[in-house]
Formats: C-alpha cells, sequence, structure tokens
C-alpha cells in the first residue's frame, strides 16, 4: 500500500473520484498540494446485502 488522498473537487468534478499519490501537503491557503502529482480514477464496489464499500485505484487519468 502507498499513500494517498482523494481529491475533491466538489461541483467542478470530472463525474468520478480521484486518488492522488504521496503523502497529503498543505499550500498557503489550506488546500492540498496537488500540481504534476499523477491521478487514478476511482471505481467504487458495494456489497448490495451488507452495504460494505471497497475503493479501487487502477486506472491514471
Amino acid at each position: 500500500m502507498e499513500p494517498g488522498f482523494v481529491e475533491d473537487t466538489g461541483d467542478h468534478s470530472r463525474g468520478y473520484a480521484r486518488w492522488i499519490a504521496g503523502a497529503l501537503e498543505r499550500g498557503v491557503f489550506g488546500g492540498a498540494k496537488r500540481l504534476g502529482r499523477p491521478r487514478w480514477q476511482i471505481d467504487a464496489w458495494r456489497c448490495r446485502r451488507c452495504g460494505h464499500l471497497e475503493l479501487y485505484a487502477r486506472n491514471p487519468v
């Protein structure tokens, strides 16, 4: 496993969540430093019976 964080772009989202490699570092105004970091699309799978959720980041974007 490697460290990373989920990018939250709110209303400006492209329709899918992205995982960004590396530890979260905050900029001067408190936002995450993301420039130049690789990103992967997050795919989510949920168990219909119990609601367990798993996230996978397999596809670079």
